[in-house]
């Protein structure tokens, strides 16, 4: 075969190299991923105690939230019907209503004291339901419960002074002149409502055999309810620190740990109460007992919506961190931000955290340590966010409006690279237009590598 006759050689192509492989992540010792998990664990357990104890020492030992509580009480319907009929009962139970109204009825009249005395028991209820409702009355309950509540922490503190008697360890909530009061009402004489027994309408709130453990138990509450929480937060750092490689991954697992905490807390103050109350309540007075139970653990109520709301964050604070198409994507449209205008991103986060401040959603946030702490917490993450963003694209650029422009340039001409060209062109024609595509950085490898095997097809 003569050369004219030697066929031409194909022009060789050097082959493009895979792209890379994604770095397989840390792998932590299994001695490393159990304590890991140990310490999560452990964490959560204590965070669901520190929880009750903050409720008790928020709620029950607050004087102002008690009587916040306690104007919520004596508005609710259900509380004031409920106390009506105990202070009716009270009333009749003490004094011989029969016996007073004969005493002011005319002769001929004297033997309708009974049946009197007995149709007025519920008209009486109605009426000191009606009288309860008013601003004046209720003031006086208010009162009556905030001294019993100030008495009660007085105790329970082991403080002595303030103008209140801890009446030898025993605390008690006098209702007695809302009884007194009910006498009046319905026409009995002044002398006999000032006979009735100093017990009347008086209920123990704790005895002062109870005081010795009462007091421990407040003096326990009152230390763990700060030390609690710091304990938790140290125990939760102390596995993001240990899980190294998987650091992401743990602080995903923390968010759900979080929000499981948050929830038996909501499953308990529900379930947990609506069964105590049943099995220590008579049928009569549960629904005002589940509403007093309701207002009780209104804080305990906030505070686990606050910590599944916490959890949250913490879960999409990790996916966004994470390898999903859309936050690769996400950390991808942030890059240019983060690496070339710091400042502006900072500036942003700042906007976005004053406007949560200013929601409030949580009670942490509208104190100045939880402003400061979560605050720490946010900056802490966005910061490793933004590192994390710039080392995985540092050929990230930010022009302005130009930029934009050039972005917006590049896109249209991949869409075009996309889309089906006429038939009349060749596969030269089509593999030299692609090839200026991704010289120009409007086609990736990956995408100039497909669009030019379907061009040879």
């Amino acid at each position: 075969m003569t050369d004219s006759q030697t066929p031409p050689e194909k022009p060789t192509t050097v082959p493009e190299p895979p792209p890379a492989a994604p770095a397989e992540p840390h792998k932590l010792s299994r001695g490393r991923r159990i304590w890991v998990w140990v310490l999560v664990v452990l964490a959560s357990v204590i965070g669901l105690v520190t929880v009750l104890t903050v409720w008790v020492d928020r709620q029950m030992l607050s004087d102002s939230q008690w009587n916040k509580a306690s104007a919520q009480i004596i508005q609710d319907p259900a509380i004031r019907s409920t106390l009506s009929v105990y202070l009716v009962d009270q009333l009749y139970n003490n004094v011989n209503v029969e016996q007073q109204l004969s005493k002011q009825l005319p002769t001929n009249l004297k033997p309708l004291a009974g049946p009197v005395s007995a149709a007025l028991r519920q008209p009486a209820t109605q009426a000191v339901d009606f009288l309860l409702s008013k601003p004046r009355v209720q003031q006086a309950f208010i009162k009556s419960s905030s001294v019993a509540h100030q008495k009660l922490v007085n105790v329970l503190e082991n403080k002595t002074g303030y103008g209140i008697s801890t009446g030898s360890g025993v605390v008690t909530v006098n209702l007695s002149e809302l009884v007194k009061e009910l006498g009046t009402q319905l026409g009995l004489p002044a002398g006999a409502l000032n006979k009735l027994p100093a017990n009347t309408g008086v209920f123990t709130v704790m005895k002062s055999d109870q005081l010795s453990a009462a007091q421990t138990g407040v003096r326990i509450i009152r230390v763990a309810s700060v030390w609690l929480i710091f304990l938790v937060l140290f125990l939760y750092g102390l596995a993001i620190y240990l899980a190294r490689g998987r650091r992401r991954e743990t602080l995903r697992n923390i968010g759900w740990a979080f929000i499981l905490v948050g929830l038996i807390v909501l499953v308990v103050r529900r379930g947990g109460g609506n069964y105590v109350i049943d099995a220590l309540t008579k049928p009569t007075y549960r629904p005002a007992a589940h509403h007093l139970w309701i207002i009780a653990s209104s804080i305990l109520g906030d505070t686990g919506r606050s910590i599944v709301f916490y959890g949250l964050i913490a879960v999409l604070g990790a996916v966004l961190a994470g390898p999903m198409h859309l936050a690769v994507a996400a950390r991808r449209s942030m890059a240019p931000m983060m690496a070339h205008r710091p400042g502006v991103s900072w500036g942003i986060l700042g906007g976005l955290y004053l406007l949560l401040i200013l929601w409030g959603p949580t009670y942490a946030l509208t104190t100045w340590w939880g402003v400061l702490l979560f605050a720490a917490l946010v900056a802490l993450g966005f910061e490793a966010l933004r590192r994390q963003t710039v080392r995985e694209f540092p050929d990230a650029a930010f022009a302005g409006a130009a930029g934009m422009t050039a972005s917006a340039r590049a896109l249209g001409a991949r869409a075009a690279a996309h889309r089906p060209h006429r038939a009349a062109s060749s596969p030269a024609d089509e593999i030299a237009r692609l090839h200026e595509l991704h010289k120009a950085g409007a086609l990736t490898d990956e995408e100039f590598a497909q669009l030019k095997a379907e061009a040879l097809r």
